[in-house]
């Protein structure tokens, strides 16, 4: 059997990490993988999450499993979080998932076991594990227009044209703020426009959020889910904590449905748990536990929260600081959508060839498509990128 198995394709962001690590040159800078890095090039542990776990360590009496939803405590903080008093508790099911990567995949499962007739809708771009996740799944899939050739900018009329092909049943997965890997956000409005559609069709809203409070803030990045959330009879959510908590390594995830009622939302949280069961039993918890501590007791909250904002803001200045280098170098506008993007991810728009020659000539480091993240960068390495940049001749 196993000498039957067929080469898979690497995975292009983790084959660049090692060829980042394998090259010996001084001076050479990681914009590829999705981690945030301070300016040290460290990421961090939060402060709020040092003394979350300290306290854990200190109190915690058992390892002992929690529930297959994992602890009902974590899913209701993180539903306060992400949804606000947008919907009742009473309509919302949820579990605790191995990251936002584990949600997702439990989503498309739910998606399956619910209609596999059903079609779910990508924006194009988007990450790469979407459709890779939903290719293995071998779920029918289909792509919406995103971002504008011309200038990178929502193409939003774009958007709402591929999305006339919706049927009712048809998942839409929209990311929920920062996305990835543009970091072009949509309006107030065009929330509102999409909502309307989805609406009108009987389409389902998929939310991934993975970036709250890393775009405009914590309660302005849950806009949009809120928004939907408050209108759409059904919906899922997929959140992951590894970036506004900065807990990477301890996987956790929150994956949240809103029913028209309580009785299907009863029924939803039963096949939820039915789903953990098969795939992994039980969530882990540790992290979860952290967040949940974190975000219930006031001063780890606010700590934590002021933290999150320095983390903002030193990303939305080094993205003001590189558009402002880069018009000073071009003597252009060209790239002056990078400060006005969010989160972490901007894709400057250059060819591959570019970008290949960005990497050998200058050891810059970013995907093929051009997705760089902002957070690789600190307020050293701004000009040495923007040169970088004019001298490849894009």
């Amino acid at each position: 059997m196993l000498t039957d198995l067929k080469p898979q394709p690497a995975d292009k962001i983790l084959a660049l990490m090692q060829t980042f690590r394998e090259d010996p040159r001084e001076g050479k800078i990681d914009l590829g993988v999705g981690v945030y890095k301070n300016a040290e090039g460290v990421t961090p542990v939060m402060r709020a999450v040092k003394a979350a776990e300290q306290r854990l360590v200190d109190t915690q009496d058992t390892k002992a499993y929690t529930s297959l939803a994992g602890d009902p405590a974590f899913a209701a903080a993180m539903r306060g979080l992400i949804l606000g008093d947008s919907v009742e508790a009473a309509r919302v099911a949820a579990v605790a998932t191995p990251g936002g990567t584990g949600a997702i995949r439990q989503g498309l499962e739910l998606m399956q076991y619910a209609d596999r007739d059903a079609t779910i809708w990508l924006s194009s771009p988007t990450w790469p594990n979407h459709p890779s996740i939903v290719k293995y799944l071998g779920i029918p899939m289909r792509e919406y227009r995103y971002l504008a050739d011309e200038k990178p900018v929502v193409d939003f009329d774009g958007m709402m044209a591929d999305l006339k092909g919706v049927k009712a049943g048809d998942l839409v997965l929209l990311h929920g703020c920062c996305h990835n890997p543009t970091g072009a956000n949509l309006t107030a409005d065009q929330w509102a426009a999409v909502a309307d559609h989805l609406e009108a069709t009987g389409a389902i809203p998929f939310i991934d959020i993975a970036y709250q409070g890393f775009g405009d803030g914590l309660e302005e990045d849950a806009l949009g889910v809120r928004l939907l959330a408050a209108r759409m009879p059904e919906m899922i959510v997929a959140a992951s904590c590894s970036k506004n908590f900065g807990v990477y390594r301890e996987r956790t995830g929150l994956l949240m449905t809103i029913a028209p009622e309580t009785r299907s939302k009863g029924e939803a949280q039963a096949t939820l748990n039915f789903l953990n069961r098969q795939n992994y039993s039980f969530p882990p918890d540790h992290g979860a536990r952290v967040v949940q501590m974190i975000l219930d007791d006031p001063d780890l909250r606010a700590d934590w929260q002021n933290e999150l904002e320095e983390v903002r803001l030193g990303m939305l200045k080094l993205r003001e600081q590189l558009a402002r280098e880069l018009r000073v170098r071009t003597n252009s506008d060209r790239f002056d959508f990078i400060a006005e993007h969010r989160g972490m991810f901007s894709r400057l728009g250059i060819s591959p060839e570019k970008v290949a020659e960005l990497r050998k000539s200058r050891g810059i480091y970013m995907i093929g498509d051009s997705r760089m993240n902002i957070a690789g960068l600190n307020e050293a390495t701004v000009p040495v990128l923007a040169e970088a940049i004019v001298a490849v001749g894009v």
